[in-house]
């Protein structure tokens, strides 16, 4: 009876695995960037806006990476949010190379720091599109010439891009929490995967026809609500090597991000937070499984488990194929501690917004809208 209880579990598994493997497949297909683009001969203006906050680690290099885009019409706007070192400085010191500075503001009540940011952006912005970009993201020569020669040969209003890790060696990438992996398997036209790293949009749109941001002044990812307001006028991308779009991020950063976005993500409320720890803990099982049978003897259940560790380490490797540069095979093996990470930083993100701890470069995250206070757009 046993045996058979545990052959129907390994099966389960199997079936779930089997579902994510179909799910990541059709994103790939989907999100694939099939030929080079290139920009028209009148190619529009765009708007590259950097929000900042205590970014003086990394700014410098984002900047320069920015300055080396072979597209033409192109200005570069720099917000510091009120940071606490010499951020500001160190945009100043970009002046020469034409990078205009804009200085921060109170923050307003109601608004998300890095909300209000993005709306002193896009309104300081003459680009025909304007291009959001992380300050840890970053791009190559042809990424916004690509970008645009994608949005206007497809007619799009907005494109966002899920980035790759190019440093690939460090802890902070092996054991990225699975932010990105959950985007691309729950992806559907009612919730579509976005990236906050670096997207896109028609500035034109955005103001006029959306609003800005003001609509979505207290939302964690506002990007993926206006995506989902677009609809097939929106389309994400996987960073690949044409598009050569990556990013670096510390493993404290990433978790912070995880915590801010994983209650969120099934939709901020209790039901949908006790289906995603119940899922998390199914997925934890063979791990705690594959210890019961070292610790105790091996066994049958040693067996069942070690198959569904297997084929999940599978999947995994799937998606670490397409966002890491060389080592996605050790991280397909790293799955077990991963997805057990995973679940801490759930249940982490659900007990922080309960108590209203969640902060944002060192700024509360108070309450958010959803998705069903927005009214979606005739495309």
């Amino acid at each position: 009876m046993i045996h058979i209880l545990l052959l129907g579990f390994g099966l389960v598994q199997t079936l779930v695995v089997s579902f994510f493997a179909l799910r990541l497949q059709h994103a790939f297909d989907s999100f694939k960037l099939r030929k080079n683009y290139t920009a028209a001969l009148e190619a529009p203006s765009v708007s590259v806006c950097i929000p900042a906050r205590n970014e003086m680690h990394a700014l410098s290099e984002c900047l320069e990476a920015v300055l080396a885009s072979d597209y033409r019409k192109l200005e570069i706007i720099v917000f510091d949010d009120d940071s606490g070192d010499d951020t500001s400085v160190i945009v100043r010191s970009f002046a020469h190379a034409g990078i205009r500075f804009v200085p921060g503001t109170k923050l307003p009540e109601g608004w998300l720091g890095k909300n209000h940011a993005l709306d002193i952006l896009a309104r300081e912005a003459s680009g025909t599109y304007v291009l959001f970009l992380d300050v840890d993201t970053r791009v190559e020569s042809t990424t916004i010439s690509q970008l645009v020669g994608y949005v206007m040969t497809e007619n799009l209003s907005m494109t966002s891009v899920i980035p790759r890790r190019n440093d690939t060696w460090r802890a902070s990438v092996l054991f990225a929490p699975l932010r990105y992996f959950w985007q691309l398997i729950l992806h559907r036209i009612a919730s579509p995967a976005s990236s906050s790293s670096l997207w896109m949009i028609h500035r034109e749109t955005l103001m006029n026809t959306l609003g800005g941001f003001a609509p979505h002044k207290g939302e964690v990812e506002p990007e993926a609500h206006i995506a989902t307001l677009l609809g097939v006028k929106y389309h994400c991308l996987l960073g690949n090597e044409t598009l050569g779009v990556s990013y670096e991020k510390k493993w404290t950063s990433q978790v912070e991000t995880a915590r801010r976005v994983l209650y969120p993500m099934v939709g901020g409320v209790w039901l949908g937070a006790v289906g995603g720890l119940a899922l998390l803990l199914f997925l934890d099982l063979p791990l705690v499984m594959l210890v019961m049978s070292l610790v105790l003897g091996w066994s049958f259940v040693g067996v069942v488990a070690l198959w569904t560790m297997g084929v999940f380490m599978a999947v995994y490797g799937m998606y670490t194929s397409k966002v890491l540069h060389k080592t996605w095979w050790l991280g397909a093996l790293l799955w077990p501690f991963v997805i057990a990470q995973e679940t801490v930083l759930f249940v982490m993100s659900c007990w922080g917004y309960a108590r209203h701890s969640i902060t944002w470069k060192g700024r509360s995250v108070t309450a958010r809208a959803t998705r069903d206070d927005y009214i979606k757009i005739d495309t």
